[in-house]
């Protein structure tokens, strides 16, 4: 017994609050749990700019270049307010997704969003590293042209051959090392791979300009589709980005959590995001189109269109730029994974289990995982991988609207931010037993308004008016979430329901915590008050 006890001991993360919590509250408390410590709040305004520095495949549903393009700055311009609105209370008191998340749906109750959170965040990082082992396949490429040629040794079963895995398991190792720093450090990276990737993209787009002597053809085709056929396109595409920021919005708080000021994600997200997947968007354009010219087809792929430039023995100076940009794409692949996965994941692990778990351990957690689940043969269906996009941003769409309402409309900036880590009867967030019917009651409503929808989505023949609803599951989730969940608090009020909106903390943790930094006699003082709140 004396030996398992010490082989728990050495697993258990290390805690620096170890002396002010008692055991019983492991489950709820950790490290990386508690808010940020002011010396970590390190993100500026520019920070965020460089964390956000899409696809083309919208001009396949007929659309023109320029629709396509105006989707975009629809769709992820809609998106921006939201992602500001959800990361508001992690930029004002410093925690994370999973306790932004226990002040609506209870200590216990906010288990299970934390639960649908990771698992969306590790299968991401797996399917992102399958994306990154095609770039690291055109890398090597580029140095030595047999890499190609390497014959395959895995069976047909595995979905893969030996040199895609191989590529794909060089990526994952190489990501490996950039999961170690903490968060509040990663920020340079980001500004690293904003420069290069940014030098990169100008690059390649001027270098396909120029071997095409021009733009290409499909930035002068016109749409194929009009009328109502051609609005509800746009909506399908609008839905398209709104799935694939959904993740990224409901973990606003993990990153807004490290802000140097409450103000520092605004204004810096409200014009860097719809700006950023713009420019890209038009970047996809231009390359696409003028490989039409180039090679008599379209290739969508950036990637695949820069493999081509590898064939028919190109010069040691076409392999040069190949390299670069390839190895570039390598970086921002990361950084995407860093910043919409393994974060994430750590920080949602982390409240699964904070006995055992901290950021770092989940983000290896997500790795592993993101290497076990062969994301080859997920990303190998795209209706496959389509429905199950679709399915999680249901779910979660419903999970921020009840979020949102909560924070905005019900406590209306209220925190106790004492009461997010305790299990007592009578605190703001216990609730009963540690859940919120209420905020499950919003939460099924919000997804049974999209079911039928869904349905259809996986093929099943459902009324066009279900299918369209769907297409705007994001809107009918969050707004039917966080309706329910408004008039339910209005009927049920909760502890700490205000009518005056006013973001401010009742426990008093921030001012204790600096009058304890600051006043190092105090210690044992604090030290006690801070025990006395758990």
């Amino acid at each position: 017994m004396d030996f398992a006890r010490k082989v728990v001991k050495a697993l258990e993360v290390p805690r620096t609050h170890d002396e002010t919590t008692p055991s019983g509250l492991q489950f709820v408390s950790s490290d990386d749990l508690l808010p940020v410590p002011i010396e970590e709040r390190t993100w500026t305004a520019f920070s965020y700019v460089a964390f956000w520095m899409i696809t083309s495949g919208m001009i396949v549903l007929g659309m023109s270049w320029w629709q396509a393009w105006l989707v975009i700055w629809i769709g992820y311009g809609v998106m921006t307010p939201f992602i500001i609105l959800l990361g508001r209370p992690g930029a004002v008191f410093h925690v994370t997704f999973p306790v932004v998340n226990r002040a609506s749906f209870g200590i216990f109750g906010s288990l299970w969003c934390v639960f649908n959170r990771a698992t969306m965040a590790c299968i991401w990082y797996g399917v992102q590293s399958s994306i990154g082992g095609s770039c690291v396949l055109v890398m090597l490429r580029a140095i030595w042209p047999s890499v190609n040629d390497i014959p395959n040794s895995m069976p047909l079963s595995s979905g893969t051959n030996t040199r895609d895995f191989m590529c794909f398991f060089i990526f994952w190792v190489i990501s490996l090392p950039l999961i170690w720093p903490p968060v509040h450090k990663i920020r340079h990276f980001f500004t690293f791979k904003t420069i290069i990737t940014v030098i990169a993209c100008i690059m390649f787009m001027i270098w396909c300009i120029v071997k095409a002597k021009g733009v290409g053809p499909i930035v002068k085709q016109p749409a194929t589709i009009h009328g109502s056929e051609l609005a509800w396109a746009m909506i399908s595409g609008t839905a398209i980005c709104i799935s694939n920021m959904i993740t990224l919005t409901t973990n606003a708080p993990d990153f807004g959590s490290r802000a140097k000021t409450p103000s520092a994600p605004i204004i810096s997200q409200l014009w860097s995001i719809p700006v950023s997947y713009g420019l890209i968007c038009l970047f996809g354009v231009i390359v696409s189109s003028s490989s039409q010219t180039i090679y008599g087809e379209v290739i969508w792929s950036p990637v695949d269109l820069l493999a081509k430039f590898l064939d028919d023995n190109p010069s040691s100076a076409t392999r040069f730029g190949v390299w670069f940009i390839a190895f570039s794409f390598i970086i921002a692949q990361i950084g995407t994974n860093i910043s919409a996965n393994s974060v994430s994941a750590g920080c949602d692990l982390t409240a699964l289990c904070p006995r055992f778990i901290n950021i770092r351990r989940g983000g290896y957690i997500s790795a592993i995982v993101g290497l076990v689940m062969c994301p080859w043969n997920l990303v190998s269906s795209s209706s496959r991988f389509a429905s199950y996009m679709s399915a999680y941003s249901v779910f979660l769409s419903a999970i921020a609207g009840v979020m949102a309402s909560e924070y905005w409309f019900v406590r209306k900036g209220h925190y106790n931010v004492d009461d997010l880590y305790v299990t007592r009867k009578g605190s703001w967030y216990w609730y009963y037993y540690g859940f919120n019917p209420r905020a499950y009651a919003a939460y099924v409503a919000g997804i049974a308004i999209n079911v039928v929808g869904f349905a259809g989505d996986t093929g099943t023949p459902v009324p066009i008016a279900a299918t369209h609803i769907f297409d705007l599951s994001f809107f009918t989730g969050f707004g039917t979430s966080s309706i329910v969940y408004y008039l339910l608090n209005r009927i049920f009020p909760v502890p700490g329901a205000a009518s005056v909106f006013e973001e401010i903390d009742v426990s008093g943790y921030e001012e204790r915590m600096t009058s304890c930094n600051e006043d190092t006699n105090s210690k044992d003082d604090c030290t006690e008050k801070d025990s006395s709140t758990v």
